[in-house]
């Protein structure tokens, strides 16, 4: 999930954008996942438009 997320998204990223990828990274996975599934509150300081990004899943690859 969260390696996915960096290929789909990072190439765009600005550095405030990689700062904040780097600060996610320093996170428990679980607590990542749970945030992206939404089963977890997001803390305030990763809320906004990357953790939306993440929400979506829209770049993990499910093969049906």
């Amino acid at each position: 999930m969260i390696g996915g997320f960096f290929d789909r998204y990072s190439d765009s990223w600005d550095e405030s954008e990689l700062a904040w990828f780097e600060m996610l990274l320093d996170e428990d996975d679980v607590d990542i996942m749970a945030w992206a599934l939404g089963t977890q509150s997001v803390p305030d300081r990763f809320a906004g438009e990357q953790m939306e990004l993440m929400c979506r899943l829209d770049y993990v690859n499910i093969p049906r």
